[in-house]
């Protein structure tokens, strides 16, 4: 079964390189890398595809931060260094990070969307593009480097039904991530029926042979998430979750992250994450996988020492080459 792995912003540089090298080493299909306000997206898996021949993922690229020309370009040159091995993600962002962290307006993420994606695929099969957009006006704009592909793979980051629609209907795949199972799985059914494009989910996942220390990370986690992430609080409060996001963000606004992970229900860690010994793990994997998923992006997050938990977790979902 198809597995893969986000090399999250928690790790340094040289973490994430030993924890590819060992990937390459196993049957995993992607290595997502995100981009949040560390690492530079594209410089890092340039350096990761030159470690392992597995493909490669941005979760995510967002679409505030560059233009969809130097998105264009990046994605051209990693692609043709990694010798056609990337997937682009693209998403949103959030609000704090695209005007407080970057300085632009967080406004028309839906039509911005559609544009990028319009201009990087015009870009990528070799157009001259001159572009007349609600947003952007591009005049003979093209690549001076010949990509190894016609048409790069693009997954958009979705989570309300809006930008759901959007990546069923322009891209090849969709990045899902705090979503209760049962809503996944009604969302993938109905979405589905549609067209088909490939779904990938995002998913908490700290592995422990003590099972309390890797729920009490799990915790910590999707606390922090539910926090300073205002777009998947509201979600989930539509889905389920009102008391319990509304508790975990009030005692955030009082106290910031000492306690309010303790207001994690075990409901939210079954429908939210994957947590626990080994064994709990892939057990609670399998039930993702129930829900529609095509791959499940195992999102790192260590338990004690970085490198041991990371072997721990990948003996857990992974099969080493022969």
């Amino acid at each position: 079964m198809r597995i893969s792995y986000s090399l999250g912003s928690l790790l340094t540089i040289d973490q994430i390189f030993k924890c590819s090298k060992i990937l390459a080493k196993t049957n995993t299909d992607i290595i997502w890398v995100p981009e949040t306000w560390g690492m530079e997206n594209f410089s890092m898996l340039s350096a990761i595809s030159q470690i392992t021949t597995t493909k490669i993922g941005s979760s995510i690229i967002n679409i505030y931060s560059r233009s969809p020309a130097t998105i264009a370009m990046g994605a051209a040159t990693v692609d043709t260094i990694s010798k056609g091995n990337l997937i682009l993600g693209l998403g949103t962002s959030s609000l704090p990070i695209v005007e407080e962290f970057h300085g632009y307006e967080f406004k028309t993420p839906l039509r911005r969307m559609r544009e990028y994606v319009e201009i990087i695929r015009m870009a990528y099969g070799g157009e001259k593009i001159s572009y007349n957009g609600k947003i952007f006006n591009l005049k003979n704009f093209t690549l001076l480097i010949k990509p190894p592909r016609k048409k790069i793979p693009i997954y958009i980051a979705a989570v309300n039904q809006q930008m759901v629609n959007l990546a069923w209907d322009i891209a090849d795949g969709t990045i899902f991530y705090l979503r209760p199972k049962q809503e996944m799985k009604k969302t993938i059914q109905t979405m589905q029926k549609m067209r088909k494009i490939e779904v990938a989910c995002q998913l908490i996942t700290c592995t422990s042979k003590d099972s309390e220390k890797a729920i009490s990370r799990a915790k910590q986690t999707l606390a922090f998430y539910i926090s300073v992430g205002k777009i998947y609080r509201e979600f989930l409060a539509k889905n389920g979750f009102k008391t319990e996001t509304t508790n975990i963000y009030d005692e955030y606004t009082k106290s910031g992250f000492k306690t309010n992970h303790e207001l994690i229900t075990k409901r939210m860690l079954d429908e939210l994450t994957i947590c626990g010994t080994s064994e709990e793990c892939k057990k609670q994997l399998s039930e993702f996988r129930d829900t529609g998923i095509d791959l499940p992006i195992i999102q790192f997050n260590p338990v004690g020492d970085v490198m041991d938990s990371f072997r721990d977790t990948v003996q857990t979902f992974s099969i080493k080459n022969e």
